[in-house]
């Protein structure tokens, strides 16, 4: 049979999977109540071609206004609903947490080898027994014990911004790299290019790659796995085996590293090291083992990159707002002096740093489209069917206007009470929702504001200036994905005098 007939027998059997899908999907509301509303759909494809691949978050900001807080659209016969305000989530990942903890069945995770991942995990046993050591190690209280790491590698960061400011997005990376690794695998990350970090890296991009909606034609139509590899369409199956490899080493190797170091009675305390030391020797040891594994590699990937965005927003922010900026040094110099830098004991005296940075956090949300939660059971809301199965998208709700006046301004302000104080709103929902909610929020809360904290107290962060002495000006722009960057831009960043230069340079003996 030649290739040209197989691919015409592949495209008929898709459209029949497709048809089939459009089918039951008209015939499973037995009471005829009426789906959320939403873009009309084409008929068989439905929204397909209106939902972008990138930055699909402002196309359901411009729907909202149309359809307003629940949309529901169809993609080749999969339902979708997009939750667009927190009073949604909190009625359906909250209090029916039950119903809406569970995550689309993502066919090429698996295919790609990251089926250790939590956030992508099943709702289930397996992800129960995950989430249990997770939380163990990155709890409040049980987090409270890296602080110490979080405090050198922010110095250290700092350091390396004073020595070449022009790299100040390496210098962050380094930072989150460092803390995570550390924190994990008790281990010391080479600044300059390290493996470790580097496969865990590339492992993750090429996942995040592979969820974009689009880009893998298996995630629709999972039938597609069981074809050769030879016909059109099937590339996915090479990049696949690519990730698939790099994830594996992005596992095997720091925790091989980690064994070998218990073994010779040289390692470093951390996560995996403890989960390892807590196994129970009576029962399967193999199988605890590649749980741990799994979970540690995990925890790399899931924080890095989402604080590595949240710090570099803040860059963004003071180089933006320079009133915001100087105020926050203002009260810096007041609270904590110049002869010192802060540390985590004065966070509770500096109301408006806090402010600057839970601003910074709601203002360009680094995860402005969360992992999509999935619904276990049919369920009405609000007089709308939802059925069981669909992919609920929480989207960025830290941008409602009825919640957030002028949402676009920065203005740290808005978590002030009149007194100055701090008021209780904390952008929480950057976290996620329910028992989905990140497990590592208390170490990425801690990392980031003494990261922010720090640079306001050392460095002035300003425009750059070209050859001729003018500034370069900045605009807002980000890249597209699960995770949210700011795309490149210039800016200065130089010590705030010879005395906060040398405070920084004596860090290296005092961190």
């Amino acid at each position: 049979m030649s290739v040209s007939v197989v691919a015409q027998l592949v495209v008929l059997g898709l459209l029949a999977v497709v048809l089939n899908r459009f089918v039951q999907s008209r015939r499973v509301n037995p009471q005829q109540l009426p789906y959320p509303p939403g873009p009309k759909p084409l008929p068989i494809i439905g929204n397909a071609l209106q939902v972008p691949a990138g930055a699909s978050w402002l196309t359901y900001t411009q729907w909202q206004k149309h359809y307003g807080d629940l949309i529901h659209i169809r993609v080749f016969g999969t339902h979708v609903v997009v939750v667009n305000s927190a009073k949604i989530a909190n009625d359906l990942f909250e209090k029916r947490s039950n119903k809406y903890s569970d995550r689309p069945d993502i066919p090429m995770v698996d295919l790609l080898g990251w089926d250790f991942n939590i956030a992508l995990m099943r709702y289930g046993e397996k992800w129960r027994r995950n989430r249990r050591l997770v939380h163990q190690k990155f709890r409040y209280e049980a987090s409270l014990r890296y602080r110490p790491i979080v405090l050198e590698k922010v110095r250290e960061g700092l350091r390396n911004v004073l020595d070449k400011p022009e790299d100040f997005n390496l210098h962050l990376r380094h930072i989150a790299a460092s803390i995570i690794m550390s924190v994990t695998y008790g281990y010391e990350v080479n600044p300059k290019e390290d493996r470790f970090v580097t496969i865990a890296e590339e492992a993750t991009e090429m996942l995040v790659n592979a969820l974009l909606p689009g880009s893998m034609l298996a995630n629709s139509f999972p039938i597609l796995l069981r074809l050769p590899e030879w016909l059109p369409g099937m590339g996915f199956k090479a990049y696949a085996r690519k990730c698939f490899g790099m994830t594996t080493e992005m596992k095997e190797n720091p925790f091989t590293f980690v064994k070998q170091r218990m073994a010779a009675g040289t390692a470093t305390p951390c996560v995996t090291s403890d989960l390892l030391e807590g196994i129970d020797t009576t029962g399967d040891v193999e199988n605890q083992e590649a749980l741990i594994k799994g979970v540690s590699a995990m925890v790399y990937s899931a924080g890095a990159d989402v604080s590595v965005s949240a710090m570099t927003t803040a860059i963004l922010a003071m180089v933006l707002h320079q009133e915001a900026q100087k105020r926050a040094q203002v009260e810096m110099d007041l609270v904590v002096g110049r002869n010192r830098l802060p540390d985590f004991g004065d966070r509770d005296s500096l109301p408006y740093v806090e402010a600057f940075f839970r601003e910074t956090i709601r203002w360009r949300q680094a995860t402005p489209m969360t992992v999509a939660h999935a619904a276990s059971e049919d369920d009405v809301y609000e007089g709308y069917y939802i059925p069981k199965g669909p992919s609920f998208i929480p989207r960025a709700m830290l941008h409602d206007e009825r919640v957030y006046k002028d949402p676009e301004m920065f203005r740290p302000e808005r978590f002030l009470n009149n007194d100055g104080t701090v008021n209780d709103d904390y952008p929480m929902l950057s976290f996620g929702f329910g028992r989905r909610i990140c497990a590592g929020r208390a170490l990425a809360d801690a990392e980031v504001w003494l990261a922010v904290a720090s640079v306001l107290a050392v460095f002035d962060v300003t425009k750059a200036k070209d050859a001729s002495g003018c500034q370069i000006e900045v605009e807002v722009k980000y890249s597209e994905g699960l995770v949210s960057h700011p795309l490149p831009f210039a800016c200065s960043i130089a010590p705030r005098g010879e005395d906060a230069a040398r405070l920084i340079r004596e860090t290296d003996a005092t961190a």
